[in-house]
């Protein structure tokens, strides 16, 4: 796999677990692979997404400030990242969690921008919203 001139892909720092969090990334996610694998460096896809993952050592951290959205047409695919990101993870509220590695992930309705957007209805999602961890469908809708 050689990257487009100019795109722009997403460089994860691990402490020697790159190979592992792609691996489990890949089993995830359909339409995703493994190109390089290498001691320092992992490269894959995920749905048509291309990542790096560095094994750089210990001196970074994920902290909450960057996280990847996976917007779902269904509960069903909610109920299903939701519970294979968590798994030796950890939920938080709002439709976030982090996964094993320590990547934030929000979990999130495809709707939710156009429920947001309507000025009759955005207050009452975004309370029903605030009491979730993860998300449903149904009760935001019925907010």
């Amino acid at each position: 796999m050689k990257p487009m001139k100019n795109q722009i892909s997403t460089c994860l720092w691990f402490d020697g677990q790159a190979k592992a969090a792609a691996e489990f990334y890949c089993s995830i996610f359909k339409n995703s692979k493994i190109f390089i694998d290498t001691p320092m460096v992992v490269t894959f896809e995920l749905n048509g997404t291309q990542f790096m993952g560095l094994n750089g050592g210990p001196q970074f951290k994920f902290d909450e400030a960057i996280s990847f959205v996976v917007n779902c047409d269904t509960q069903d695919e909610i109920d299903y990242y939701w519970n294979k990101l968590t798994d030796g993870g950890q939920e938080s509220m709002c439709g976030w969690l982090k996964d094993k590695f320590g990547v934030s992930w929000q979990i999130v309705p495809a709707i939710l921008a156009d429920l947001m957007s309507n000025p009759a209805k955005a207050e009452r999602v975004t309370k029903a919203l605030m009491n979730m961890r993860k998300l449903d469908i149904e009760t935001l809708e019925n907010a």
